[in-house]
């Protein structure tokens, strides 16, 4: 084998001593950082996981917005591919459209605007001519000659021989016969009494008509009833039908009653400024052209005076059946407030003249109307006769006063019947609208001007020959 060297031994030793005691010493340090390197091996599997969350969250919000843009851009690529479908215009009957607000808007302001300025042609052209002491001097330039006023107060004596009659009918006294003939007569004076009046009297004004208050709570019946105090009520009260016990308001409103009378004065004297100001120049503009027949300037007068007449008309219509009706009913307690109906809807001229007068509607409905078709008359002949009765008062309350009979009233309410006949048949709906409109726009300013234009050949042109 080979010599011992005790040397090399010990040297060998000594090594293999520092080597246990090495691997002694460095085994607990090993172990420290084997334990150091898991801790940070499980550190950073900790934070490979975070940070494989935080990109698993950030690819699957990646994802969503991909497909949010995906989803809008098939959106907009539908939108564009599918930008029509079948519909129908929204001027056309069939789109069920029906939101004119705006288009209503427009025409207030048109008219608006062109009143503006035919106001202002009518400054320019004739100055200011409203003048109220004028309307005042005619009521008192002839004191001694008022026929209204004379005509109102002795209107009392037609309403006591009709209550007296009445009275002696509930007493017997009076057969129905001696009753009926009583009441025939009292009205047959009625009647041609103020027209005997009026064209008697030289000069002529208009009167105030009376109102009285009454507070009856009471239920009446007959013959109870036969009282002044009744008698007055109904002839004072907005209505022509008689009741024994009228619907009554619980109180006076006097906020609503001062409203009404502000409305009566305010409108009043509107009516009159606008009348002086505008109609009389249109007015006495026309009678050249009506004595030439120029019937292209008639024309032009014609529907120069339209507007303005159809406007003092609306006017007249606010202020006498609602401000003044109103006013009088809630002075009377009267509970029955329907003086008119939607008439502005007529889509007939029959459905016009039934809800723009409800008063005198309700009196030709119960004591003509009606008695006539019992009696056996058709319903066309009962519709006739009421339109023959609403002629006749027409022309006696225009043709009295002016002192001259020329039937334009009466042959322009007869005229309704063929009308009602055409509209009726051959229109309906907005067409049968816009008719009657056309008819109430057009048919007034031409009676007026037919009524002026005699009226001035009769006193004035006779007068200068």
């Amino acid at each position: 084998m080979g010599d011992y060297k005790p040397a090399e031994a010990l040297t060998h030793r000594r090594r293999a001593t520092l080597a246990v005691a090495r691997a002694a010493t460095l085994q607990p340090m090993n172990r420290r950082f084997e334990g150091d390197r898991q801790s940070l091996v499980a550190a950073d599997i900790s934070f490979e996981n975070e940070h494989n969350k935080h990109d698993h969250s950030l690819e699957i919000s990646r994802n969503k917005t991909k497909n949010d843009k995906k989803k809008r851009r098939n959106d907009i690529s539908d939108m564009l591919s599918n930008c029509h479908k079948t519909q129908e215009s929204l001027l056309s009957s069939a789109s069920g459209y029906k939101n004119y607000r705006g288009v209503l808007n427009w025409c207030v302001v048109m008219l608006v605007l062109s009143n503006a300025r035919l106001f202002l042609e009518n400054l320019l052209r004739y100055g200011v001519l409203v003048d109220p002491v004028q309307v005042v001097s005619l009521f008192l330039n002839d004191p001694y000659s008022w026929p209204a006023a004379c005509l109102v107060i002795v209107s009392n004596v037609f309403i006591l021989v009709a209550l007296y009659t009445e009275r002696q009918l509930s007493k017997g006294s009076f057969s129905e016969l001696v009753g009926f003939l009583v009441h025939f007569i009292n009205m047959a004076v009625l009647l041609t009494f103020p027209a005997a009046v009026v064209l008697l009297v030289p000069s002529m004004t208009s009167g105030p008509s009376e109102q009285r208050f009454y507070e009856g709570e009471r239920k009446v019946c007959y013959p109870g009833n036969l009282t002044l105090r009744d008698m007055y009520y109904f002839i004072f009260a907005p209505t022509l039908c008689y009741e024994l016990n009228f619907p009554r308001s619980p109180n006076i409103r006097m906020s609503f009653l001062l409203r009404r009378l502000f409305e009566m004065l305010f409108f009043t004297q509107l009516l009159v400024g606008l009348t002086q100001q505008w109609m009389i120049p249109i007015i006495q503009s026309s009678m050249k052209p009506l004595e030439d027949m120029d019937l292209s300037r008639m024309t032009e007068r014609l529907l120069r005076l339209a507007v303005p007449n159809h406007l003092l008309w609306l006017m007249f219509f606010y202020w006498f059946f609602h401000s003044s009706l109103n006013f009088t009913a809630e002075l009377l307690r009267f509970g029955d407030r329907q003086f008119y109906k939607d008439w502005w809807n007529s889509e007939s001229v029959t459905y016009f003249w039934q809800n723009w007068n409800i008063p005198v509607h309700k009196w030709c409905l119960r004591h003509f109307y009606k008695p006539l078709l019992r009696r056996g008359f058709s319903k066309m002949f009962s519709q006739s006769a009421v339109f023959f009765l609403s002629a006749f008062f027409h022309e006696y309350l225009v043709s009295v006063p002016l002192r001259m009979f020329r039937l334009w009233a009466f042959m322009g309410m007869m005229a309704q019947l063929p009308l009602a006949w055409f509209v009726g048949c051959f229109l309906r709906g907005n067409y049968g609208n816009a008719a009657v409109w056309i008819s109430i726009i057009i048919g007034q300013p031409f009676a007026v001007l037919m009524y002026v234009h005699d009226y001035y050949v009769i006193h004035y042109r006779q007068e200068g020959d």
